[in-house]
């Protein structure tokens, strides 16, 4: 009977684990699918074309609602469309240390001074990177930069990341809820599913 009770007490915990780490990988996938859905990387580039404080809070913002598992391609692509290299590379330190399923996780994981303090981390590295980009960054570095990234050299999960398939016209909602939307938002909820 203890033995029974022993199984079934590591089932319950498994599993209690298991939907923690769920219900926040569906939540932050299904809100950056509609970011994606909706904000194409066109308007997302134009929005970071500069280095300006503006520029790199609208980055930090685009980083923490994207998914975490496309970063790369996404800040090449931004960057390839007008978006300035310091800008691109703050998106992708805010993807990959600020997004909204990581600070759900380690919230309900570790506590809410965990959150915090990646929150606090990763608005530092941020402004670092800015610093030091503004202090070393020059122009012949960013054009190496462009003319590497222009060469469309993949890793094995980047693929889809680079596809704009955002929707264009009418308002947020009206372009949420149409059918294309839907799709645009499926997909881009199930490749992030496929890149973990």
């Amino acid at each position: 009977m203890q033995i029974l009770t022993s199984i079934g007490q590591a089932l319950f915990t498994s599993f209690s684990m298991f939907w923690e780490i769920l219900w926040p990988l569906i939540l932050g996938f299904t809100l950056s699918g509609i970011v994606q859905a909706v904000v194409s990387h066109q308007a997302m580039a134009k929005a970071l074309g500069g280095d300006r404080p503006a520029n790199l809070t609208l980055a930090t913002l685009f980083g923490i609602a994207s998914s975490s598992c496309s970063y790369a391609a996404v800040a090449r692509s931004i960057f390839l469309k007008g978006a300035s290299f310091t800008s691109a590379m703050v998106f992708e330190l805010a993807s990959t240390n600020l997004v909204i399923e990581l600070g759900i996780i380690l919230v309900v994981l570790m506590g809410w001074p965990f959150m915090a303090a990646e929150f606090v981390g990763g608005i530092l590295m941020v402004i670092f990177i800015a610093v030091i980009f503004r202090l070393t960054l020059t122009p012949k570095l960013v054009q190496m930069a462009r003319a590497h990234a222009e060469k469309g050299l993949m890793g094995r999960m980047e693929g889809h990341a680079a596809m704009d398939m955002s929707v264009s016209g009418g308002s947020f909602f009206s372009r949420l809820l149409s059918p294309r939307g839907f799709t645009a938002v499926s997909n881009f909820f199930v490749m992030d599913w496929a890149s973990v």
